[in-house]
């Protein structure tokens, strides 16, 4: 076996976001992004610390967790972080040897491997730390045919917005400070065996104001892909500053969600109130000749704001969200691949400006 696939990685098992409100949260989620009520875990499941809401579309599962006391570690992390991701949840099928090969090459242990059993089964966790506060849990499930995970019930509300069409994580962005970023990249590299697809510097991702850098690491069978940001020196500050600013360290910038049929799916996001970035029209003078030949209508591209490029394999639209919380930190890529396997290196500079556009609007640029 070779060092890049010591970790075998099924795919992403749930993101779990620590919040203010999980209840509110996941109405927001459901309305807006059609995420459907998966399983609960509260008060009425012997559940006395927590409530925890699961939304499951496609195969992307998220988890909405809020504190039910003021001393706690969740209440602490929302207090310093606002909402925002915990847990990264990886799907594997041993979760002990997941644990104990990754602490052996450095990890630093979270959670050591435990069992969890009800009457659809076990479940065998265990977890290791990354960037930040944020972790990464291992979930061997083959044992297990439950709704979620022991100690959660099936949720059923009469409530249920309809999907928009989101089938599973593509990439999770992870924003570490000054830096740091190569750290995390031997990281992902020497304990999880993760390989380096592409790397982006201050030259490649850049505007007249602001630059940042940017590794992206992928597992063996390119099911998991984290891009690790820094910033990099500019004249003005960065939103990878801004982010580490009001988050209060580092940790995970955005979720990049795939969809089939991306006008779709963003005509029901815009519908449902979600907000996304907008690149000015003079960007769709030029991009043919840029990106040659697509199937889709420029002009139905153009009305929704998504962006396009290509690489040597194919192209990719792509369209991200504003902050969708107080603070400027959490925000959601909208990605349809046509082949292409990049990240839309093409589209960084329109996109950046965008962003510094808003952040002259919230006076932190």
């Amino acid at each position: 076996m070779s060092n890049q696939d010591f970790l075998p990685i099924n795919g992403t098992d749930y993101v779990e976001f620590y919040v203010g409100n999980a209840k509110q949260a996941a109405h927001y989620y459901q309305t807006a992004f059609g995420f459907q009520p998966l399983a609960y875990s509260g008060l009425e499941t012997g559940q006395t610390d927590r409530t925890s809401y699961v939304l499951q579309q496609g195969k992307i599962r998220f988890v909405f967790t809020t504190a039910l006391h003021p001393d706690s570690s969740i209440g602490e992390h929302v207090k310093q972080h606002g909402d925002g991701v915990k847990v990264v949840a990886l799907w594997v099928d041993d979760a002990r040897s997941a644990f104990y090969d990754t602490v052996n090459r450095g990890a630093k242990p979270y959670m050591n491997p435990t069992v969890h059993n009800d009457q659809y089964g076990e479940v065998v966790l265990s977890g290791i730390h990354i960037y930040g506060e944020t972790v990464h849990v291992f979930v061997e499930r083959k044992n297990y045919t439950g709704p979620f995970l022991p100690g959660f019930v099936k949720w059923e509300p009469s409530y249920r917005p309809s999907e928009v069409g989101l089938k599973y994580v593509d990439h999770m962005v992870g924003n570490v400070d000054w830096g740091l970023m190569d750290t995390w990249v031997n990281f992902y590299s020497n304990v999880m065996g993760f390989h380096q697809m592409l790397s982006f510097d201050d030259k490649d991702i850049s505007t007249e104001y602001t630059a940042l850098m940017s590794k992206v690491m992928s597992n063996g069978n390119g099911y998991i892909k984290f891009p690790i940001n820094e910033p990099a020196k500019g004249k003005k500050k960065s939103q990878i500053e801004e982010y580490i600013e009001f988050y209060h360290g580092s940790g995970v910038q955005h979720v990049a969600m795939a969809t089939d049929n991306i006008l779709h799916t963003v005509s029901e996001l815009k519908a449902r109130g979600v907000e996304f970035l907008t690149v000015p029209d003079s960007y769709y003078e030029t991009v043919s000749e840029r990106v040659g030949l697509i199937e889709e209508d420029i002009n139905e591209l153009k009305a929704r704001g998504v962006l396009i490029d290509r690489d040597d394999e194919g192209y990719l639209l792509q369209l991200f969200t504003k902050p969708v919380e107080d603070r400027p930190t959490v925000f959601y890529e909208i990605i349809q691949r046509k082949g292409a396997k990049s990240f839309g290196k093409g589209n960084f500079k329109a996109l950046f400006e965008s962003i510094e556009r808003e952040q002259e609007r919230r006076n932190t640029l």
